[in-house]
């Protein structure tokens, strides 16, 4: 783990209170008397709002569907662990010795929770205005382009008609658990197919899980028949 200094120059802001972007990068494994969930809660309101301001204004003729559908692409784990990967944010996080041999700096899930978390610190100190303009900035950087059909993949039609195609049945998605508190569940989903599990995947919410699984599938599928 690099000092944190390098983030703060990565992010194009200094903290007055130090104590604030520890806690951020801070991860319950780490067993400390502080972790960053409650900064991650509060930052993913934030993220919540600057998100959907910012597409309210880049696209001024689209409707509230295509709005939301854009922003659902964008304001998710895999949105926000792509943020944190352009920021390399995973280097910094204080981990235990087990999640870090766990390759935790990698998971999709740990990035995009303390991404939030950073994002929240930010806010809490500077204020919205300030926190907008580096969202607002990384946006830009991360994604040469914002739009429905850059953004908006949608695996499980695409699985669907592929196995319909291939094996005349349509997939089946199976809810295998769901895990932590209200604000931040996890759900687990499996795909099956003929009765039998392709492949499984988690994510924030159950459809969120599903395309993750559908699009895993749909990998191993197209691989299988090459």
């Amino acid at each position: 783990m690099d000092n944190y200094t390098e983030l703060e120059k990565r992010l194009g802001y200094t903290f007055k209170n130090k104590q604030l972007i520890i806690e951020a990068l801070t991860h319950k494994s780490y067993k400390k008397p502080y972790n960053n969930e409650r900064l991650e809660f509060l930052g993913d309101a934030v993220l919540d709002l600057i998100v959907g301001e910012f597409l309210f204004h880049k696209f001024p003729h689209s409707d509230e569907g295509v709005l939301s559908k854009i922003r659902a692409s964008l304001v998710n784990e895999s949105g926000f662990a792509t943020l944190a990967r352009a920021l390399d944010l995973g280097r910094y996080i204080y981990l235990s010795p087990a999640e870090e041999n766990n390759q935790g700096r990698h998971k999709p899930s740990l990035l995009s929770n303390a991404f939030e978390a950073v994002i929240g610190a930010i806010y809490l100190e500077a204020g919205l205005e300030r926190v907008r303009s580096i969202v607002v900035k990384l946006l830009d950087e991360t994604y040469p382009r914002i739009d429905l059909d850059t953004l908006c993949k949608d695996y499980k039609t695409a699985l669907q008609e592929l196995t319909q195609a291939t094996h005349g049945v349509t997939p089946d998605y199976e809810l295998l658990g769901a895990r932590g508190p209200d604000h931040r569940k996890e759900f687990e989903v499996a795909v099956v197919i003929g009765g039998k599990a392709i492949a499984s995947a988690k994510g924030r919410s159950k459809k969120a899980a599903q395309q993750k699984a559908a699009q895993i599938a749909l990998e191993k599928l197209r691989k299988e028949s090459k």
